[in-house]
């Protein structure tokens, strides 16, 4: 860490000026971050509904050439929320949704929160035995599939456990203008809402604090994806901490998203932020570094969300003449990396990055508020970053069996209390919940959400971000279980044992998946190919191995039977270090290959884009 990241006072006093500013949104944001009412109607149908009434002509979202004002997008919400009701859905009744960015998938969520239905996320990426856990985890009474995947939800259609009438359809175009037709199996959305009311529902002032809104996927530390639920109550402190509090956009601007909207940074942060200010939400299918600029200036856009993977990507584009020929001046997000944070505002034009830090199932975050380079930002809520023993994976406990809070400049664990204002509301599975919480912390009695994150304490509340720790990796903006992918290599033809992990290339953010396979039959004898294909078929492409470190001797484990994965991890791909062979999926290749010398110094020359 550099000593220019230290908070100090002189530094804290320097920014109030621009903080007292904006006092009046900062105090409405910390109060309903704050909020535990039980009996005052809020969330995300509330907040859209009064962006409606606001600004009820301006533009609400743009999606390639369509364009929809508050009011259009509004109404369509209305007749799905009207239709879903007549089919006798009910309030915390669970929909579960699987559209690709796109003006689809936002009236889908709203139509559903209407209602105070609880629209299950599910990640597009997800294919075969994960998307039928995720699926069936929830226990959906509909689901609403748009024409981009309906290949993937057939491939698996027999395990899916929902009556066959209750799966319905949005072709992949402006089905305003034009429904399109459902294939065999599905009702088409598009085409039963045609009649349906247009008038906002009743229903709307019967949502509260803690009625669910999403399921969001996370991989969590083990296993298959767990289904975290996020409520209106969360939904609606995220609408007051980042629209009000940090980011203050005005009806004028627009953001500009291309994350995928099964996450929270895209479908929680940026979008209400968006509602917030009654602006326009710019919304990208997917991400494109070389087109993004063009479409930043096309749309007229004020603001971006980002993950750090992205600024990086945009930040690897040749230098262009242009590159200040924006209009952005704030931007949001998480994982933008201290190397090229401030060059990459120099090079762009950039006033403000809000960067935040917290997850889908957790009680503690961060907000970059007062406008510092290379931090998460400040917490108003109670957190504690804790000692931590890497090689005993776990937090250091003292003689009388308490933890203990690092000093300034120093990294550890990070924990959120557990308590009314910060509630850690779980996972549908009650044991993993649990598995989630530390207990007797700092005091008999206590309890402390493990983020599973390592932070350094920078001063006056501040944090960096370090690392995640034990069996999850973060890659191309992913959150990857270990445990996940062994499992599903395991089944595969030839392969005996596998230990997954992450390991750093050179230039890039996060940790490419790699994996130690033991195999029944030489190296050479083994169908790399079909693997290739199996594991396209099996996991999202961010969870496919980047590396296959081929080991025919037993693993080796702890005394209670877990991997030992810190000298795989520092050992990573290099050649030099062990006498294994190697294989690698390069970006422009399909299958495995046999990594050799020289591709590896390509590699770690950043001469490939993973």
């Amino acid at each position: 860490m550099s000593n220019a990241d230290v908070i100090t006072l002189t530094k804290l006093l320097s920014k109030v000026p621009a903080v007292l500013a904006n006092l009046p949104g900062l105090i409405k944001g910390s109060r309903m971050s704050k909020i535990t009412d039980t009996k005052t109607p809020i969330g995300l149908a509330k907040a859209f509904q009064a962006a409606t009434e606001a600004n009820p002509n301006g533009i609400a979202v743009l999606y390639q050439d369509t364009q929809l004002t508050y009011r259009q997008l509004n109404a369509w919400a209305n007749r799905i929320a009207d239709y879903f009701a007549s089919i006798g859905l009910k309030k915390g009744d669970v929909v579960a949704v699987n559209i690709e960015n796109r003006t689809e998938l936002l009236a889908t969520v709203l139509g559903c929160a209407k209602l105070g239905l609880c629209a299950a996320l599910l990640n597009t990426s997800q294919r075969g035995k994960v998307l039928v856990h995720s699926f069936n985890l929830v226990k959906p009474k509909a689901t609403v599939i748009g024409a981009e995947l309906v290949d993937a939800v057939e491939e698996v259609r027999d395990q899916l456990e929902l009556n066959v009438d209750r799966f319905f359809f949005f072709a992949d175009q402006d089905t305003l203008e034009n429904p399109g037709e459902a294939p065999k199996g599905y009702s088409n959305l598009a085409e039963v809402i045609k009649d349906c009311s247009s008038e906002n529902p009743d229903t709307v002032n019967q949502i509260f604090l803690k009625d669910p809104l999403f399921y969001i996927y996370t991989s969590g530390t083990t296993g298959l994806p767990k289904a975290v639920v996020f409520n209106n109550g969360r939904w609606w402190k995220a609408y007051g901490g980042f629209g009000y509090s940090a980011v203050h956009l005005n009806a004028n601007d627009r953001m500009y998203c291309t994350l995928p909207f099964y996450h929270a940074t895209g479908m929680i942060v940026c979008w209400a932020t968006v509602i917030c200010a009654s602006g326009g939400l710019v919304l990208a299918r997917k991400f494109s570094a070389s087109r993004f600029w063009d479409d930043i200036r096309r749309y007229d856009c004020t603001s971006f969300g980002y993950v750090g993977e992205l600024c990086r990507y945009l930040n690897d584009q040749p230098a262009q003449p242009n590159d200040l020929d924006n209009k952005v001046r704030v931007i949001l997000g998480n994982g933008l990396r201290p190397g090229i944070w401030v060059p990459f505002k120099k090079r762009f034009g950039i006033d403000r990055v809000v960067e935040l830090y917290g997850s889908s199932e957790g009680n503690v975050a961060f907000t970059n508020v007062f406008n510092f380079d290379n931090t998460v930002g400040f917490s108003p809520v109670t957190y504690a970053i804790v000692n931590y023993d890497k090689e005993a994976e776990a937090p250091i406990r003292n003689e009388k069996g308490f933890m203990s809070k690092v000093k300034k400049g120093d990294s550890g664990l990070m924990l959120g209390e557990i308590s009314d204002k910060t509630p850690f509301d779980g996972y549908t599975d009650k044991e993993k919940t649990e598995k989630s919480i530390f207990r007797d912390v700092f005091k008999k009695g206590d309890a402390w959400f493990n983020t599973g994150d390592m932070m350094r304490d920078i001063g006056f509340r501040h944090a960096q971000f370090v690392d995640r720790i034990g069996d999850t990796f973060r890659w191309k903006g992913e959150n990857v279980s270990t445990t996940e992918v062994e499992q599903i290599l395991d089944q595969h033809d030839g392969i005996v044992e596998t230990v997954v992990y992450g390991v750093e290339i050179p230039n890039t953010n996060g940790r490419a998946g790699m994996a130690q396979l033991r195999l029944d039959r030489p190296h050479d004898q083994f169908d790399f190919k079909a693997l290739s294909e199996y594991a396209r078929r099996e996991l999202p492409a961010y969870a496919i191995p980047v590396f296959l470190r081929i080991n025919q001797q037993a693993m080796e484990t702890t005394g209670t039977f877990k991997h030992q994965k810190n000298k795989l991890k520092e050992q990573k791909y290099d050649l030099s270090q062990q006498d294994n062979a190697v294989y690698v999926l390069l970006p422009c290749e399909s299958h495995y290959q046999l990594l050799t010398p020289e591709i590896q110094k390509n590699i770690d020359n950043g001469e490939y884009r993973f």
